[in-house]
C-alpha cells in the first residue's frame, strides 16, 4: 500500500537582513532611491544581497502600479522572459522571473506553456511579488525635495508619508551618500486636447486609463484612437472585437506614415544591447539627436503579431459580406478638438501628405500618444547650481548613468529611463534593466559585485581601430596577372 504523502512544510520568505531607519547626518544611507517602478525595483533586487550597503526606496504611490490601464487580456510583452529585473545580470537571483514562477508552483505549466513573451499582466503580478517581499522599499512616501548639504557631505532627501488617502501624514528626512532617480514616465496628451483631457466628464482619456473607462466607451455609438504605437493597437484590436460586427464605428488615427511595425529583426535588436548603448553615448551631441528622431520604428512600432492580430479580425468581419465599420487612416494630425454639447467631441484634422483639412465627430476619443519623461528638474531644483548641462540645457549624464555635477559635490546622482539623450533607444527598455542597475551598483561599491560582458553584440557599430588608408601613388601600379597570358588567336 503506498503511503500517503505529507503535505511540504511551508517556504520561508527569503532572507531579510535588517536595514534599520537611519536619517540622520552621522549615520547616512548610502543609497536613496527615488521612485519604485520596474528599474528601481530592479536596482534594489540586486542591492538586496549587497549587505554592506544600507538603503531605502520611496515611492508615493501605496503599491507597486505598472501600466494598469494598459494590461489587456492578452497582451504581451514585447521583450522575453528573460528581460526580467535581475536574470540577465544574475541568472541566479531569488528575484528572478523562473523563481517567481517556482514559489507560485507554476513553474511545469510555464515550461508547456512554450512562451518566451509573457503577457503584461503577468509581468505586472512578477513584480508586485517581488515588492510585496523585498525589504527597503516604502511606499507611500513623497519625496519633496533633495539638496546637496556642503558641511556634511551628504544629500538630504525630504519626503511626506502618505495616509490611505493620500493625504500627508508625517514630515521626515534622510541624509545618504548617493541617490538614483527612477522617477519613469508620465502620460503625454498633445496641447490640442489637453483642455478636453483636463475637463470633468469629458469623453477623451490617455491610454494609460483605458481598462478604467473600458466598459463606458465600448457603450459609446462612434470611438477614436489617435497613435499608432504599440498602445494605440492594443486599444483599438481590444475595441473591434468587442464592438458589433458591421457597426464598429471606430477610427484609428496616426500621425505617422503609416502602421508600422516594429523593427524586430535580430540585428536590429541589437540596438538594445550595452554595446550600441555604449557607442550612443559616446557620439556627439548633435549625432545622437538625429539618430534618435530616425530611430522611432525601433521602440515605437507595433508588434507584427499584433498587426497580424488586427488584419485578421478586420479580414473576419468580412466573411458574410461587406466591409466593417472601422477607417484606419495614418498620416494625419490633430489641429485643434473641441465639444459638441455635451457628449460629442470635434476633431479638426490634417493630412499631412495631401495637405487636406476635415472634421471628425465623435463620441470618446482614446489618446495613445505615448509617454515622456518625467522632468527631473523640479525635484533636483535644491541641486540645480550644481548641475552640468548640454546645449539643449538637458542633464548631463556620464556612461555610469551618473548625472555630471560640480566637482565640490562628492555624492552622486544615478538616473534610471531619464537618459534617452544620452544613452539612446534602449533607454526605456526593460531588456537593460538589470545590466544597468549592475552597472550603477558595480559604480557604487567600486567592487564590481555584478561582473558584466564584454561584448553583447556582433554588430561593431563604430570604426573602433580605423585602418589607416595609404597615400596614393605618384604612378599607376602595374597589376600582376593571375594566369600566364595567352594570345588570342582569331580574336578568341
Amino acid at each position: 500500500m503506498r503511503p500517503t504523502p505529507h503535505p511540504p512544510p511551508p517556504r520561508p520568505p527569503p532572507p531579510t537582513p535588517p536595514h534599520p531607519q537611519r536619517p540622520t547626518a552621522e549615520t547616512p544611507r548610502d543609497l536613496v532611491g527615488i521612485g519604485i517602478g520596474p528599474f528601481n525595483l530592479s536596482l534594489a533586487a540586486l542591492a538586496h544581497p549587497l549587505t554592506e550597503l544600507d538603503t531605502v526606496f520611496y515611492e508615493q504611490r501605496p503599491g507597486f502600479d505598472w501600466h494598469p490601464g494598459l494590461l489587456i487580456d492578452g497582451a504581451t510583452l514585447q521583450v522575453p522572459f528573460l528581460a526580467d529585473l535581475v536574470t540577465l545580470a544574475h541568472p541566479t537571483s531569488p528575484w528572478s522571473f523562473l523563481n517567481y514562477l517556482k514559489e507560485r508552483d507554476r513553474l511545469f505549466p510555464f515550461y508547456f506553456a512554450e512562451r518566451f513573451h509573457i503577457q503584461r499582466a503577468e509581468y505586472d503580478a512578477y513584480c508586485r511579488w517581488v515588492a510585496d517581499n523585498l525589504p527597503g522599499l516604502r511606499f507611500a512616501h513623497q519625496v519633496d525635495t533633495v539638496r546637496w548639504n556642503p558641511e556634511h557631505d551628504l544629500f538630504e532627501v525630504d519626503f511626506t508619508q502618505l495616509d490611505s488617502h493620500g493625504q500627508a501624514q508625517a514630515l521626515g528626512r534622510t541624509h545618504t551618500r548617493n541617490i538614483v532617480l527612477g522617477v519613469g514616465t508620465a502620460p503625454h496628451i498633445p496641447e490640442p486636447l489637453k483642455p478636453l483631457v483636463d475637463a470633468p466628464d469629458a469623453p477623451v482619456i490617455h491610454a494609460a486609463d483605458y481598462l478604467k473607462h473600458r466598459d463606458r466607451f465600448l457603450t459609446a455609438d462612434h470611438i477614436t484612437v489617435i497613435g499608432a504605437g504599440q498602445s494605440g493597437a492594443e486599444v483599438f484590436l481590444d475595441l473591434l472585437r468587442n464592438r458589433p460586427i458591421g457597426k464598429e464605428k471606430i477610427h484609428w488615427l496616426a500621425r505617422t506614415e503609416a502602421f508600422a511595425p516594429m523593427e524586430y529583426s535580430k540585428l536590429g535588436l541589437e540596438h538594445f544591447t550595452p554595446d550600441y548603448t555604449r557607442y550612443f553615448h559616446a557620439l556627439t551631441e548633435p549625432v545622437r539627436d538625429r539618430l534618435l528622431a530616425a530611430q522611432w520604428q525601433l521602440h515605437k512600432g507595433i508588434d507584427a503579431d499584433t498587426i497580424a492580430a488586427i488584419h485578421d479580425e478586420l479580414y473576419r468581419r468580412t466573411l458574410h459580406g461587406g466591409w466593417p465599420d472601422a477607417v484606419l487612416t495614418p498620416a494625419v494630425t490633430v489641429r485643434t478638438a473641441g465639444r459638441i454639447a455635451t457628449t460629442k467631441i470635434e476633431l479638426h484634422l490634417e493630412h499631412v501628405q495631401q495637405g487636406t483639412r476635415s472634421r471628425l465627430t465623435t463620441n470618446a476619443v482614446v489618446l495613445a500618444t505615448g509617454y515622456r519623461e518625467r522632468p527631473i528638474a523640479p525635484l533636483l531644483a535644491g541641486l540645480d547650481p550644481y548641475l552640468r548641462r548640454d546645449n539643449a540645457e538637458r542633464p548631463d549624464i556620464d556612461d555610469q548613468f551618473r548625472l555630471v555635477l560640480d566637482p565640490t559635490v562628492t555624492g552622486r546622482v544615478y538616473v534610471q529611463n531619464a537618459e534617452l539623450h544620452t544613452h539612446g533607444v534602449g533607454t526605456p527598455d526593460l531588456g537593460l534593466a538589470a545590466w544597468r542597475s549592475a552597472t550603477i551598483l558595480n559604480s557604487l561599491t567600486g567592487k564590481d559585485p555584478y561582473p558584466l560582458p564584454g561584448r553583447t553584440a556582433f554588430t561593431t557599430f563604430g570604426l573602433e581601430h580605423a585602418p589607416r588608408i595609404p597615400a596614393a601613388r605618384q604612378e599607376p601600379r602595374t597589376l600582376t596577372p593571375l594566369v600566364p597570358l595567352i594570345p588570342l588567336v582569331d580574336g578568341r
